[in-house]
């Protein structure tokens, strides 16, 4: 490539999925990521695509909404274009209810979210049955909702890069910004304009419960990928002095996991993985102009929810670098 009329700064998630969708539109894209593709947050193994709660409604939640609806043909046209799987799969989600508190909050849920989901996805509550993939409950009854969705984060970002160079693009480790420059750096990034890092710690587990649904009980989610083996996570840590290493906090973690979910309990630990995430102040999204960059943007914050955000953030990052158009939520503004 000669030129380039976008360059993202940032091979991870947020960066990816805005190139991508830049290219998709006939833009020549550059991407620069020093450690490579998916090399950081986006590179976990949990891919858990799960919604807000139901209630509250805000700009935010209905993004993530909109998001979570369009990711089964976002992500389909992203394995099409890269020839590889992404590991997606709209599943759903389980979710145990401890008490007659929570059934009752859970049952106003399931109303707010036949308004607020527009009928295209479903919350509702129902008994837990006796089936083998199921978290105890002490109510006897769970939360069941269609809306939430996992993904394989290291296949995705992989197939996004391959999409990118596939449309046309490059995708290097080094090089020179040329056209409208984005920066989508992560925590590092994040933390230059006054955002943070939260450390995050997950595993995976070598346990086939492929096609089931993801169970989120104790904070924790639970997620069983197409591949055989099962991804538990994770923490939340905002000190740390070591961004990549696993501890006992881990291991706390996967204790929980089990004591929530006991058909986990044999499960051989088979990878171990330790990341750090970027947290803007509002814990929503920073899209738009770049704060200290005159004439660039940012596409940053993803945080918890990145994986579920990314399509919608690549589809109105790409209507305001190549068009102008700015259609970002005013809460989102950096």
């Amino acid at each position: 490539m000669a030129t380039a009329d976008v360059t993202v700064m940032g091979a991870g998630v947020f960066g990816l999925c805005v190139a991508y969708a830049c290219a998709r539109r006939g833009a020549r894209v550059r991407v620069i990521d020093p450690a490579g593709a998916g090399a950081g947050a986006s590179g976990g193994v949990v891919g858990a695509l799960a919604p807000h709660v139901p209630e509250n409604w805000n700009p935010k939640k209905a993004f993530q909404f909109a998001s979570l609806i369009m990711a089964a043909d976002f992500w389909a046209g992203v394995s099409q274009i890269a020839g590889a799987e992404v590991g997606y799969a709209q599943t759903g989600r389980l979710q145990p209810l401890a008490d007659d508190r929570a059934v009752e909050l859970a049952r106003a849920r399931a109303v707010s979210a036949a308004e607020l989901w527009q009928g295209k996805a479903v919350w509702e509550v129902v008994p837990a049955g006796d089936v083998a993939w199921m978290p105890p409950s002490p109510t006897g009854l769970v939360v069941r909702d269609t809306l939430s969705a996992l993904i394989h984060p290291r296949r995705a970002t992989r197939a996004l890069a391959d999409a990118v160079i596939a449309l046309g693009g490059e995708v290097s480790q080094d090089g020179a910004a040329q056209g409208r420059v984005v920066w989508a750096t992560g925590w590092q990034g994040m933390a230059d304009i006054g955002g943070a890092g939260v450390k995050g710690q997950a595993a995976l587990l070598r346990h086939d419960a492929a096609g089931q649904p993801q169970l989120f009980a104790d904070a924790i989610h639970i997620i069983p990928h197409g591949d055989g083996t099962v991804a538990v996570g994770s923490t939340s840590e905002r000190e740390f002095t070591d961004p990549v290493s696993t501890d006992a906090a881990l291991d706390d973690v996967l204790a929980r996991a089990v004591a929530a979910f006991p058909v986990l309990a044999d499960a051989p630990v088979v990878a171990r993985w330790a990341g750090v995430r970027p947290r803007s102040r509002s814990r929503a999204p920073v899209l738009g102009l770049h704060p200290q960059r005159p004439g660039e943007f940012i596409a940053n914050g993803g945080f918890k929810i990145g994986f579920g955000m990314a399509p919608k953030v690549g589809m109105v990052m790409a209507d305001l670098v190549l068009d102008d158009r700015d259609t970002v939520p005013e809460g989102f503004q950096p």
